[in-house]
């Protein structure tokens, strides 16, 4: 497998910038968590009411266009120079892609999200009824398939296509170039690197919160450990204090055999599940919920309620699209890291298809069985869930065989989850910080892990997860806009470079042709011409022949016309 060296890079006035304004909201939040969460929620109203709609469609235009791309002649083109191959195997390349931070969504909101739904369904369904329950699983899909795989996918393909194919440095602003030119190394592109930056610390903040609500609900299921934000901030610290030292050990190290050893665990856990839990049921409820999905993917894509005063949607749809937009840049830049070397098809289908028949499964492996025990049977996951929705996983194993062993398994999983998601992150905002280098200073990258944790904390002080949530809702709407520029960026880039191939190819071909008919012209005039010449030979040939045959022959009547004038003076002397 090739290995590829990259250079390091001294930080500069991005990384100043933004670690300033990051530390300035830490601080806010330390000393007015009040008033952070007041202007955080009025700030959220305005944003849920004014842009909800601009949240929905843009990321319907988000999946169109990555999809377009690789069923499009583009698809062949490879995501670096024509000799590159993949830096990965592909079953590390989709572990990586999990541990980045998603594969904490999955499993926090596996079993919370779906139960979520069944107590409290979008606009016009009954609560707690089979349409609820069917409902839950479909929406849980929704948000964990295409649309936030397509998000992840646009800002990775042109990261990677500028990087690796065009030789720019690994920073947004680079896949503006096409656009903007050489304004992109001034202030004009630095701004971009900045928004950038910022919504990547807070999408990255949402899920360090979300991830220590989930340990330490996990560690209170199974212990004395209180449940409370205290407890959360000391994961947090302990976490943080782990993370160091896989961020030492460089992503080929540190992050690849972490990545590694969560997919393993939880493929186990998986398996545990649809093995233990309602097997026919967890099989029944992937082809009807995959069905449903395929058939109103377009209806839900596209369904807002301007009728009613439903905060439906904005508590839950427009959140996790917020949060995958804000997620965008530091999902893009590691994804584009590690993707070196691949066609734009073969990278739509691992990026988009895969994690999302995966997420069709586990979703409705987990939830499906928290359904299921919860109308079959007389658990309380439901209460649970409305009450304290980090719990909720624990609660369901709880009722399974070997629930406590799993349990124990999922922290462990959570907690790796955690550090990974750290050290990838840390790794990211060092590179976008650093001027693109993709081997980032150590230092930066601990800076950044120290103040994204700092950030997440303050957070979770001034207001848990509606905190999360909010911040996820307000940093994304920027970068949503830079996102739908972008993916006009990478239209034009990829369109005039396919052109060029196409181009090349054409003359390619051409000459081609042209070198074929030559040679079938050089061989029909060299038969005519032959034909021509033994037709002239044949007739010189013939003249020498007769000439040489005239000569013969009057040389034979010489020689008979002497021997008769002999002969007859002969008879005449003797007569």
């Amino acid at each position: 497998m090739e290995k590829y060296t990259y250079n390091t890079k001294k930080p500069g006035s991005v990384f100043v910038i933004s670690a300033i304004l990051v530390s300035l909201f830490v601080l806010w939040g330390v000393f007015a968590p009040g008033g952070l969460e007041e202007t955080a929620s009025e700030l959220l109203a305005t944003t849920i009411q004014n842009f909800g709609w601009f949240y929905m469609i843009v990321t319907a235009i988000f999946i169109a266009f990555v999809l377009f791309l690789a069923i499009s002649p583009f698809g062949k083109m490879k995501l670096g120079k024509p000799d590159d191959k993949p830096e990965y195997s592909y079953y590390t390349w989709i572990g990586m892609l999990f541990s980045a931070g998603i594969g904490v969504g999955f499993v926090f909101w596996g079993v919370a999200e779906p139960v979520l739904y069944y107590m409290d369904p979008p606009y016009g369904v009954t609560p707690e009824t089979v349409e609820a329950a069917n409902m839950g699983l479909r929406y849980a899909v929704y948000h964990w398939a295409l649309h936030p795989w397509a998000i992840f996918g646009l800002v990775a393909l042109t990261l990677a296509y500028v990087q690796y194919r065009k030789d720019q440095p690994a920073l947004i602003s680079s896949a503006f170039y096409p656009i903007l030119g050489d304004r992109i190394n001034g202030w004009f592109g630095r701004g971009i690197d900045i928004l950038a930056v910022l919504a990547t610390s807070t999408g990255v903040a949402t899920t360090f919160g979300l991830s220590a609500m989930q340990i330490t609900g996990g560690l209170s299921y199974l212990t004395p450990i209180p449940n409370n934000t205290t407890t959360q901030l000391v994961v947090i610290l302990v976490v943080t204090i782990l993370f160091m030292f896989s961020a030492g050990t460089g992503l080929n190290k540190g992050i690849r055999i972490l990545s590694i050893t969560n997919l393993t665990i939880a493929a186990i856990l998986l398996l545990f599940m649809i093995t233990f839990g309602p097997t026919l049921f967890i099989a029944e409820g992937v082809v009807t919920t995959l069905g449903g999905y395929i058939s109103n993917i377009i209806p839900m894509s596209l369904t807002m309620t301007p009728f009613a005063d439903s905060v439906w949607l904005g508590a839950y749809t427009i959140f996790f699209w917020a949060w995958h937009i804000s997620w965008a840049p530091f999902m893009g830049l590691f994804i584009a890291r590690i993707s070196r070397g691949r066609t734009i098809r073969e990278f739509v289908f691992g990026v988009l298809f895969v994690p999302s028949l995966l997420g069709l499964i586990w979703f409705t492996a987990f939830g499906g069985t928290a359904l299921h025990l919860q109308r079959t049977t007389e658990s309380n996951i439901a209460e649970i869930v409305m009450n304290n929705v980090e719990v909720a996983l624990f609660a369901t194993l709880a009722e399974l065989p070997l629930g406590a062993v799993m349990s124990v398994l999922s922290v462990l999983l959570i907690i790796i989850f955690f550090i990974t998601s750290a050290d990838s992150a840390s790794y990211v905002l060092g590179a976008m910080t650093s001027r693109g280098s993709l081997a980032p200073a150590l230092y930066v990258k601990l800076i950044w892990g120290l103040l994204i944790a700092a950030t997440a904390s303050v957070l979770l002080l001034s207001g848990g997860l509606q905190g999360l949530q909010t911040a996820s809702i307000i940093a994304a709407l920027p970068f949503a806009i830079i996102m739908l520029t972008m993916a006009v960026s990478m239209f034009l880039m990829i369109s005039k470079d396919y052109r060029a191939i196409t181009k090349k190819k054409r003359t390619k071909q051409i000459e081609a042709i042209k070198e074929e008919v030559r040679e079938e012209m050089k061989e029909d005039i060299y038969e005519e011409f032959k034909e021509e010449m033994l037709e002239e030979v044949r007739d010189e040939i013939k003249e020498e022949v007769l000439e040489e045959f005239k000569e013969e022959l009057y040389e034979e009547m010489k020689e008979e016309i002497l021997e008769e004038i002999e002969t007859d003076e002969g008879n005449s002397k003797k007569e």
